[in-house]
């Protein structure tokens, strides 16, 4: 099950190397749900996602793409937001920090095929 919210970046923490081969980052958001209160959210990515936040500045508005992820340890329960895609939505320029590309080409009514009148078709 997957989730986003929008917000404005307000802290992004350093990459931290857990054990020999686990790689774990921390980024903060104010999100943007209109409450009287100031809503901070804390998430994390792993692994090669660790940089979906390095092109970001704190201040810019970004959308995050999240999954929630719940875990029992001797009788504790732990959850954490589990970040997988960031697109920074106050950039100029449109462009995303995404693994996907966006395609914006397409046809409009004027690209429709001409239909030539000895067309034999029935239909």
């Amino acid at each position: 099950m997957s989730f986003e919210i929008t917000g404005t970046l307000v802290k992004k923490y350093e990459t931290e190397t857990k054990g020999e081969s686990f790689r774990v980052r921390d980024f903060v958001i104010k999100a943007n749900d209109g409450g009287q209160y100031d809503n901070f959210v804390k998430f994390q990515c792993t692994q090669d996602r660790t940089a979906i936040v390095d092109d970001l500045n704190e201040g810019d508005e970004i959308k995050v793409h999240f999954d929630l992820r719940g875990r029992e340890w001797q009788g504790r329960y732990f959850t954490n937001l589990n970040a997988w895609r960031v697109e920074n939505i106050s950039a100029s320029s449109g462009v995303s920090t995404s693994s996907e590309e966006t395609f914006n080409d397409f046809p409009s009514a004027g690209d429709e095929p001409a239909v030539s009148a000895d067309d034999d078709l029935p239909f």
